[in-house]
């Protein structure tokens, strides 16, 4: 009796390794990452508050960036505060429903970003390149709709991915080495064969990254082609600095989801990947709102106001 109950607690749980290995360390970790998290949090949290009270950020490209810093807001609370448990516990053990629902989460988010990145790039596109029917084309409604169907394919997406991933069987190790739910990880796990598993992951990962970087790409050709034939040097370096922000955030962004998610799992190097990871969902959030606050005079302005009015 007593064999197949441990069997059956071992079937219905992970074991996340997370950074064990660094066990003298732990609390330096703990210590640093909260105080990463706390910045990163206060940083989203005062964009969406500026974008919503503000008057002069009433835009369309503030509406999105408002959206993706909540977005952001919901991404990070998803992965860092288990990590953050799991620092200063012993037990690092998770149900594989909590597994499954934070992969789903982890990946319905970041898909949903991945689109709002690449909306912003069409509406810093139009602004630039079609300045006249920039509020013909770009309408409160248009933006509604384009964040309603981010959020709806990140989600489609994610539910789909998730399920396929659970449904094969985790019959040896049920240990994941990393410190979330994240797909290759969980995936390496599987003791079947998971190729069709792999080719479904690759599929999804190429809607949710690939496509949208490359259109977010040919949208900044267009945009330098345009901003080059601007002919005064302040005009030029204006309409660069309403762009230069989402470019860097989206060549992070994408960057480090690519070199994660866009590879056979015969290429799967754990250390390597906590580390990257580690970036993405600790290092990178905190620079977004820092990358926007410093490349924008308008967001550098309503924050001057916000602080005026409450001396």
């Amino acid at each position: 009796m007593e064999p197949l109950k441990k069997n059956h607690t071992l079937s219905s749980e992970f074991i996340l390794l997370g950074f064990g290995d660094l066990a003298e360390l732990q609390i330096l970790f703990f210590g640093l990452f909260l105080i990463m998290h706390l910045i990163t949090l206060a940083g989203h949290t005062i964009i969406v508050l500026i974008t919503l009270i503000d008057t002069c950020l009433q835009t369309p490209m503030y509406f999105f960036l408002r959206n993706l810093s909540a977005i952001e807001i919901c991404y990070i609370l998803v992965i860092v505060p288990n990590m953050l448990a799991n620092f200063m516990s012993k037990n690092q053990r998770m149900p594989v429903l909590g597994c499954a629902l934070q992969m789903h989460l982890f990946i319905a988010l970041g898909g949903a970003e991945c689109f709002l990145l690449a909306a912003m790039a069409y509406d810093r596109f139009v602004a630039i390149c079609n300045p006249l029917r920039y509020t013909l084309i770009i309408t409160r409604a248009l933006c509604l709709q384009m964040l309603a169907l981010a959020c709806i394919s990140g989600f489609t997406l994610s539910l789909t991915l998730t399920t396929l991933i659970f449904l094969l069987p985790f019959c040896q190790s049920h240990v994941i080495n990393h410190f979330f739910c994240d797909i290759p990880a969980v995936l390496f796990l599987a003791c079947s064969d998971t190729r069709a598993n792999e080719i479904a992951v690759f599929l999804v990962c190429m809607l949710i990254l690939l496509i949208p970087f490359l259109l977010i790409l040919f949208s900044y050709g267009f945009i330098i082609a345009a901003i080059l034939r601007i002919h005064s040097a302040e005009g030029r370096s204006k309409a660069f600095s309403t762009c230069a922000g989402h470019l860097l955030v989206s060549i992070m962004h994408y960057g480090c989801a690519i070199f994660i998610y866009i590879r056979p799992k015969s290429c799967y190097t754990p250390e390597q990947d906590k580390i990257v990871s580690l970036i993405y969902t600790n290092v990178t959030p905190m620079l977004y709102p820092m990358i926007y606050s410093l490349r924008n005079k308008e967001v550098k302005g309503a924050l001057r106001r916000l602080l005026v009015s409450h001396n």
